[in-house]
């Protein structure tokens, strides 16, 4: 948590006129000093430029109440999680009825979560090209400018991802178009829509140093490691769903090895710290997306993530405030081993203690009795949104796609290795922070000798992609990747009721694929005003 956040600095407002509005910017006189042509001039106003690009990974948020306008809500878990068999949409039956739409896969093309999902990446997507295409001509230093252009490429490779596996192919903007060029855009296919991802992430991987060379103020800064965990990451959702690029499991093993060679980053040794303070920017993080705290009361803000608000508790029995979406099912405290110290740390219940506090969790407001203890991170009673920085790419997730990727290769032995790695870490965790009422001490597991045993080095095939599999579920639950795993490895379908199976899948790419791609409805006003063929299955 910091107490102060670089990405809403002087810049955001500067930008956001830039973003939104570049054609009336070029056609007007600028009205203050800083413009396009001198930006990337000073140093200081190059990385703010490229921090207000930072800032639009973080809108999660939605209208801050009585501001007028505001970022809708869209938060990652309502894909990756609430689409899959990890999580019910929770909060009473009426609350929210745009994620009950996803979930039922029975959403209108005028969905909030969509709508806000392809304005705010597109939001960044336009930040980042204003960086990208005027840098160039700065005068700042070389370095820090190949740097600078280096994160802006990342980030936009990052939203455009974000786009792709939601709505499939869509429109490629490689600058900022005149009025005159509106009616030349044109949306790409899926497949091109990768490649102009992996050109980003490539060209970023270049140029962008190492997590360890950069200094303590830029911690939470796109990384040589991130570009190429990203890109790993890219690759490996494309060999299970489109793979008209062609890629190889080859690749995959490359790029995470890369990343594992580098000696830029280690697990974290207690598990149960990642998602708190102290597990920020850690030897474990590749990629997380920066917060700050905030002395407001609750309500969306300009630092801090409403995500802990939105799955924290109802208020029962004086513990604090929250929506109480994202429950996590019985499927998935299921999947858990017996005694692994993950469960606890990932899921609580009714009567749980939670940071110090017994919670109480209300039936009427959940659907399956838990709730996400990964954001239970602010101290009830806390009523605000919190500092809590997002983790999107933990070293765990590289070391298990490197897994994955080996025993697609017949690498099994390492694959085991890999994979026994972060069972290892596993058993060593303690207890989450405040199991106990008036603290919020890490007490210990005191795990029984034999938990999460060693795979077996004779582990290959399929029984050897199931343990991976299993691994990925139990070590990420309620870190929103599961729906993206169940695609791309031919499951999702199969965890779905028959009704919502076959909604799912008459909105789904079946053909030239390798694996069904369900996607969701691009904004109606959208495919109205760039013409944009709308997805299967919507009207």
């Amino acid at each position: 948590m910091k107490t102060f956040s670089n990405a809403r600095m002087l810049t955001f407002a500067v930008l956001l006129g830039l973003a939104s509005g570049c054609e009336s910017f070029l056609d007007k006189d600028p009205l203050g000093s800083v413009t396009q042509l001198n930006l990337f001039n000073d140093p200081t106003n190059a990385t703010q430029a490229v921090n207000a690009v930072y800032d639009v990974a973080g809108w999660d948020q939605g209208r801050k109440f009585g501001v007028g306008e505001g970022v809708g809500v869209s938060f990652d878990w309502m894909f990756g999680d609430v689409l899959s068999d990890d999580a019910e949409k929770g909060s009473s039956d009426s609350d929210f009825g745009a994620i009950t739409e996803l979930k039922t896969w029975a959403t209108p093309t005028t969905n909030a979560i969509i709508s806000s999902w392809w304005v705010n990446n597109f939001t960044g997507i336009a930040r980042a090209n204003i960086v990208i295409n005027n840098i160039d001509a700065g005068t700042i230093d070389a370095p820090l400018k190949a740097r600078l252009k280096g994160e802006a490429l990342f980030l936009r490779a990052f939203f455009y991802f974000n786009l792709v596996k939601v709505f499939g192919g869509v429109p490629l903007f490689e600058k900022t178009l005149l009025p005159t060029e509106v009616a030349n855009v044109k949306r790409s296919t899926i497949a091109e829509t990768y490649a102009f991802i992996e050109k980003d992430l490539r060209a970023a991987a270049a140029v962008l140093p190492e997590k360890g060379a950069y200094a303590a103020a830029d911690a939470g800064r796109a990384t040589k490691g991130a570009a190429n965990g990203y890109l790993a990451r890219v690759i490996m959702y494309q060999l299970g769903t489109d793979n008209t690029n062609n890629h190889t499991w080859q690749e995959v093993y490359d790029l995470t090895n890369t990343v594992t060679t580098s000696n830029q980053y280690t697990l974290l040794p207690n598990y149960a710290a990642i998602h708190q303070e102290i597990g920020e920017n850690s030897s474990e993080s590749v990629f997380e997306v920066q917060f700050a705290n905030s002395n407001d009361s609750y309500g969306p803000i300009s630092t801090g993530t409403t995500s802990n608000v939105f799955q924290g508790n109802r208020e029962f029995a004086g513990y604090g405030f929250g929506y109480g979406f994202n429950n996590p099912t019985q499927s998935l405290y299921d999947e858990f081993e017996a005694n692994d110290p993950r469960r606890e740390v990932t899921i609580f219940k009714d009567g749980d203690v939670v940071l110090g506090v017994v919670n109480r969790i209300q039936p009427a407001f959940s659907a399956t009795g838990y709730l996400n203890r990964k954001v239970a991170i602010t101290a009830p009673p806390s009523p605000q949104s919190a500092g809590q920085n997002l983790r999107k790419l933990r070293y765990a997730d590289i070391l298990l796609m490197k897994a994955e990727a080996a025993a697609q290769l017949s690498r099994n032995g390492e694959a085991v290795t890999l994979v026994n790695q972060v069972r290892a870490r596993a058993r060593m965790s303690t207890r989450p922070p405040g199991t106990t009422v008036g603290s919020t001490a890490y007490a210990p597991a005191n795990t029984p000798a034999g938990t999460l045993p060693d795979l077996s080095a004779s582990l290959s095939g399929q029984a050897l992609l199931n343990a991976i599999w299993h691994e990925r579920r139990v070590e990420f639950g309620g870190e929103s990747l599961r729906f993206w795993d169940l695609v791309r490895t031919g499951r999702y379908f199969s965890i779905l009721s028959p009704d919502v199976a076959a909604r799912a899948r008459a909105r789904s790419i079946t053909t030239g694929v390798v694996n069904p791609i369900p996607l969701l409805p691009i904004e109606l006003q959208d495919t109205q005003t760039w013409g944009i063929v709308q997805n299967p299955g919507y009207n």
